[in-house]
């Protein structure tokens, strides 16, 4: 139906205005191909990919070059010195003359007149056990006592008196006489003894130092009851100190008596000069040390327990060629550098622990010795750093 000129009138009045007869029929749809990038944006991503693949080779490039180029190593020149070999272990003061103290009684402990560190003098008392039953034995024992020399008094007297009498008396009642006097004194002699007996029990009973010194440690308390097996206290004489240590089996038989040794004292700076007093023929098998015993040269001054740093020297030799333990490849070669190249050599030193070890064959004076053989290969061209 085509519409009549009225409606086309009513439908120009319905345009918005200034709007064209084109702009108001409807779109018609249009596939439209993709406007192209300007040939600028893409070069500059392909000469980027260029820049980067270049970079990458020039990288892999100059890393074999590196690797297989001039590698610098710190050295060191073989000389031949003078040597100490020294055996370092630690140690702890202990009093060359030291006892326990035990008692040789049971009972209660009733006095303590001494107390941990004070100073005491042989014989002096050291504690007291409650010896109420042993007074009591040796009242007993002197009462008896005193009846056998009255009896021993009373016979004596019959028998004087029938000597006197003479041939007034008969024989045999001399005779009697005779043997009670003897068995009167032989009562004596028997109860003397037992007295003599409970007076030294009674004397067990006060516990005396056996000789002067320290009181190290002391171990029980007033009230406490005790036997002969308990041990009371320990006495050391601290005029006369050594140091106590374990070496370890493997350098058992390098130890010998009369070595010198350097002794620090811990918390001191200063050293001691001391040697090794005795070498235990045993080694404990549960811990594989062996027992030595070091004496000081000159005396000192040290609480017992403390620790000791102690520098056995083992030997001194007047020349020797050294290596630090850290050139050791496969523990007998080390690198020596020959004309610019690290050449793999073996080599004979004497294990020790220490820094340095003493090389026995295999180096020359003058030779150049690599320090550290860690990532270096037999054959590779080396540089020669001395620090």
């Amino acid at each position: 139906m085509v519409p009549s000129k009225s409606e086309e009138e009513t439908q120009d009045v319905q345009r918005p205005a200034g709007q064209s007869e084109m702009a108001s029929k409807p779109p018609v749809p249009a596939l439209r191909p993709v406007a192209p990038e300007p040939a600028g944006k893409s070069r500059i991503w392909l000469w980027g990919a260029l820049v980067l693949l270049g970079l990458g080779l020039l990288g892999g490039i100059s890393s074999s070059l590196w690797l297989g180029g001039t590698l610098p190593v710190v050295v060191e020149i073989a000389q031949n010195a003078p040597v100490t070999r020294v055996l370092a272990v630690n140690g702890r003061i202990a009093a060359v003359h030291s006892v326990d103290v035990s008692a040789v009684v049971s009972g209660t402990v009733v006095s303590l007149p001494v107390a941990e560190g004070e100073r005491v003098e042989a014989n002096q008392i050291l504690a007291q056990v409650d010896a109420a039953e042993q007074n009591a034995i040796v009242r007993q024992a002197m009462a008896a006592l005193d009846a056998a020399l009255v009896a021993r008094q009373k016979a004596t007297e019959d028998y004087d008196r029938s000597l006197s009498l003479g041939s007034n008396v008969s024989q045999t009642a001399l005779e009697a006489d005779a043997f009670a006097k003897q068995s009167a004194e032989q009562e004596v002699a028997r109860l003397t003894a037992m007295l003599d007996q409970a007076r030294i029990a009674l004397d067990n009973y006060t516990i005396r130092a056996p000789v002067a010194g320290t009181v190290l440690e002391l171990e029980v308390e007033t009230g406490q009851a005790i036997s002969p097996s308990t041990n009371l206290l320990t006495l050391a004489d601290l005029s006369d100190l050594e140091v106590e240590a374990d070496v370890d089996e493997s350098y058992a038989t390098q130890i010998i008596v009369g070595q010198k040794a350097v002794l620090q004292l811990a918390g001191q700076t200063e050293t001691h000069e001391g040697h090794v007093s005795f070498v235990s023929n045993r080694v404990d098998e549960a811990t594989g040390g062996l027992a030595v015993k070091l004496r000081f040269d000159t005396p000192v001054a040290a609480p017992v327990g403390l620790t000791v740093t102690t520098n056995i020297i083992v030997e001194d030799r007047d020349v020797a060629l050294t290596v630090p333990r850290t050139a050791l490849v496969n523990g007998n070669e080390v690198f020596v550098v020959v004309d610019g190249l690290a050449e793999l050599r073996p080599v004979t030193v004497m294990d020790w622990p220490a820094a340095r070890l003493i090389a026995t064959e295999g180096l020359a004076e003058g030779d150049i010795v690599i320090v550290d053989a860690v990532g270096i290969t037999d054959g590779q061209e080396v540089e020669a750093e001395i620090p």
